[in-house]
């Protein structure tokens, strides 16, 4: 049997907000469960992840916080909402790990992006702690000497 091609990916958005506030620990990839309306604003653009986190429940995840704006021409018909809450698609095990890790360790998952798997749309979920200011003032410290080192490369 030959092997099936690597499939690219295109990321749609990315959450540069959680990988700042958040020490990320165990990343999962998920699939949403989306109506045509919203497939068709993520082509153009038209989302929002800054806000967004996953609660896992009874044998399921849902994102929330995620805004999908929709377009004019493509929801015309139908009502929209922007900011319901959307249904992640996971392994039965891998939502018995997020659910296990956020009841006992105290830890949260959060959205870290959106992206195109062939024509499906993946959620990169990750499960973090929060971040102290000193940690963020460490994080805005390697950030910018990582920015000066590359500068004086280039110079060289």
């Amino acid at each position: 049997m030959a092997k099936k091609p690597k499939v690219p990916t295109d990321t749609i958005i990315t959450n540069k907000k959680a990988r700042f506030e958040y020490h990320l620990h165990e990343r999962f990839e998920a699939g949403l469960a989306l109506t045509g309306w919203e497939v068709k604003s993520l082509r153009a653009g038209r989302v929002q992840l800054a806000d967004s986190y996953v609660q896992a429940s009874k044998g399921e995840a849902f994102l929330h916080g995620c805004n999908i704006t929709p377009l004019a021409t493509a929801s015309s018909h139908t009502d929209t909402d922007p900011i319901r809450v959307r249904k992640l698609l996971l392994h039965k095990r891998e939502i018995a790990r997020l659910i296990g890790a956020t009841q006992q360790k105290g830890q949260t998952c959060v959205a870290l992006s959106l992206q195109w798997k062939g024509p499906l749309v993946k959620c990169e979920i990750a499960l973090a702690t929060g971040k102290q200011s000193h940690d963020k003032r460490a994080s805005i410290k390697d950030r910018d000497w990582q920015r000066d080192k590359q500068r004086l490369m280039k110079a060289h």
